[in-house]
């Protein structure tokens, strides 16, 4: 699928990107091979008929335990080890101002 050079220049614009005229022609040739894979894709799904359901598979392959309560830290503990501290919490930098 052919991609413009506008198009180039909108996804350039929309990423804050400033391409040379020799990026814009390569990024150009990347994005029209990427949309004719993608066309690939869409053809190779509808064209085998009914697909068996994704879904499925992935939920049952997810094997959920039950939650069994178990001894763990407690906060002394686990706070005790920390570089600094105030009472029960970490004590970390200020990130915002």
């Amino acid at each position: 699928m052919p991609i413009s050079r506008d198009d180039v220049a909108h996804v350039a614009r929309l990423a804050k990107l400033e391409l040379t005229e020799a990026e814009m022609e390569q990024f150009g040739r990347e994005l029209a091979a990427i949309t004719g894979y993608v066309a690939q894709l869409t053809e190779a799904a509808l064209s085998g008929g009914d697909a068996p359901p994704v879904l499925p598979l992935i939920a049952e392959a997810v094997a959920l335990r039950e939650d069994i309560v178990q001894p763990s830290f407690n906060a002394e503990s686990a706070v005790g080890q920390a570089p600094a501290q105030a009472g029960h919490f970490f004590r970390v930098p200020k990130v915002i101002g």
